[in-house]
């Protein structure tokens, strides 16, 4: 066991001692395609078991067992604000991004009028653009802010150019799915809040690496799955309240108060008790790496992501260095972990096929993806749908020295 008084970024991650809350772990899979969702630690598992097991009644009636399951449920919400440093009010757990974004487009619509504008990018998930971009059906008008064809970034300068007088919402990735790279979100909502129009920021492949600040960032909304960040497959959403207020419900129209309004069907009551199975987990961590404890749940987690962040910068370099040492590689975005990207790595491989690329990598036990992830448009913008998209390879905090060099050492004799 380690106990030291230090905050997280003095003291390194006991990979193995993570590792052992993970059930999949001992199936010999070297697991690298954590940007498509993580496994889920035991504790999470018992948390599902238990209401499903014990609890599984409508929750929120004075019998135990309604309860019991209603204060859980509370709990997940709860927990699912940690991640943002929100309050709980302010957030809620639906299906998924992609329906969450769906369901806040529907409520925003009626507050914009022909001619208003909503500023995309084409570095998104098509979670956090098609929902938006279909306004336009409206008579918005919807203006692209484009990555860079060659480097795969976007800039602020851009989007400065594009923000004009009838620009109502911006909408952007915190982090690509794709590229990588943490875009500057904050910067973003100063422009954006400048001409009096609202951001809108999906951290999906944000938040399984750096812990997101609703009230740092100063944004709108800002959405995140769940599923990412060793949970369960449900999505949450932070609605900022005084725009909460405005925006049209979309649930039974006795619901009045946000954010019941912008969650139709309320949340999965299992899945949401289960959240703090994932409070849970990050406490076994704690306690095994700090004599000290954490002054609430959201400042344990931010000593464990300063943890996890070290641990992933190093293990990330490494990678990224044996991607680009290899013959006819291409990688996507970054070329260095500056600590400005993720570890979350797209590539190609001259005259290889991506899925046969991965399929051989599969065979040898190594879990990768291939395709565009769901962000088309910028697999698109960087000319690579017709040769078949990017081979993508990531990593999250409990994969380990051994697992990176298993994967470059088969990749090494597929490219060979």
């Amino acid at each position: 066991m380690i106990l030291v008084s230090g905050f997280g970024s003095d003291v390194d991650l006991d990979v193995a001692f993570a590792r052992d809350q993970f059930p999949p772990m001992t199936n010999g899979t070297a697991f690298l395609e954590n940007a498509g969702g993580t496994y889920v630690p035991r504790q999470v598992v018992e948390r599902v078991t238990h209401y499903m097991s014990a609890l599984q009644v409508q929750p929120a009636w004075g019998f135990t067992a309604s309860a019991e399951a209603a204060g859980l449920i509370r709990d997940g919400v709860a927990v699912a604000a940690a991640f943002l440093n929100a309050d709980p009010e302010d957030v809620f757990v639906g299906p998924s991004t992609t329906v969450n974004t769906l369901v806040l487009a529907q409520a925003v619509r009626p507050l914009l009028q022909p001619g208003d504008e909503i500023v995309v990018t084409n570095q998104d998930h098509e979670a956090n653009s098609g929902s938006w971009r279909r306004l336009a059906g409206e008579g918005v008008v919807i203006r692209e802010w484009p990555i860079d064809s060659v480097t795969a970034e976007l800039d602020l300068a851009v989007l400065e150019s594009l923000v004009g007088p009838r620009c109502k919402l911006v909408v952007m990735p915190h982090c690509s799915n794709i590229v990588g790279s943490f875009n500057d979100v904050a910067g973003a909502a100063r422009i954006a809040h400048a001409a009096g129009a609202l951001i809108a920021v999906d951290g999906v492949a944000y938040a399984p690496h750096r812990l997101p600040d609703v009230k740092a960032l100063d944004v709108d909304f800002y959405y995140f799955s769940l599923y990412k960040t060793f949970g369960p497959h449900v999505g949450a959403a932070y609605v900022r309240r005084s725009v909460a207020l405005r925006l049209a419900p979309q649930n039974h129209f006795f619901l009045t108060e946000p954010p019941k309004t912008l969650n139709p069907g309320g949340p999965s009551h299992e899945f949401t008790a289960s959240l703090p199975g994932i409070a849970d987990y990050f406490e076994a961590l704690d306690l095994h790496h700090f004599a000290l404890p954490a002054n609430g749940l959201r400042a344990r987690m931010e000593r464990l992501y300063a943890m996890f962040d070290r641990h992933e910068q190093v293990l990330g370099q490494r990678l990224l260095s044996g991607l680009l040492a290899l013959p006819g590689v291409r990688v996507i975005g970054k070329q260095t972990m500056d600590g400005k990207r993720a570890p979350t790595f797209s590539f190609t491989v001259a005259g290889q096929d991506p899925e046969a690329v991965a399929s051989r990598l599969w065979a040898a036990g190594i879990a990768v993806g291939h395709g565009d992830f769901y962000a088309r448009r910028c697999v698109d913008a960087l000319g690579l749908s017709p040769s078949g998209g990017v081979i993508r390879v990531s990593l999250a905090h409990y994969n380990d020295e051994a697992e990176v060099s298993r994967f470059l050492a088969t990749l090494g004799r597929i490219v060979s």
